[in-house]
């Protein structure tokens, strides 16, 4: 029944203009303000793919990952990311080196990954597979 509907997927945040500066100027992703009384903003995504973010003022972040974007080179990445003040997150049980990347490709256990969150608190990854 759904097939050939066309799918976003979203996430909130308590303060709009603070993710869009975020994921706009430090992340440097293409962000378009649909209604800002209402709280809505859309990430234009690589591969045409559309992410909703809408304010929500009792947001509570995810537990889990919500964005992951998939790059080339990761020590470029996060280096990247470093310098534009990201701070990558430490996860105990999870080996990760001096850059907070988790060096799974080596070990034949997933993708090298590095992960961090956005000003509300979301977690996002960097990774390469």
């Amino acid at each position: 029944m759904l097939a050939q509907a066309k799918a976003f997927n979203g996430f909130a945040v308590p303060d709009l203009n603070e993710a869009r500066q975020f994921y706009g100027e430090v992340l440097g992703l293409d962000t378009e303000v649909m209604d800002e009384q209402n709280g809505l903003m859309t990430l234009h995504l690589s591969g045409g793919h559309d992410t909703l973010v809408y304010a929500k003022p009792d947001h509570e972040p995810a537990t889990y990952t919500i964005l992951n974007f998939n790059v080339d080179d990761i020590d470029a990445a996060v280096d990247g990311l470093a310098e534009r003040g990201v701070e990558f997150d430490r996860y105990d049980g999870m080996e990760q080196d001096e850059k907070g990347i988790m060096r799974g490709r080596a070990a034949g256990r997933g993708p090298d990954i590095a992960w961090f969150t956005d000003p509300a608190g979301n977690i996002l990854s960097v990774l390469q597979e």
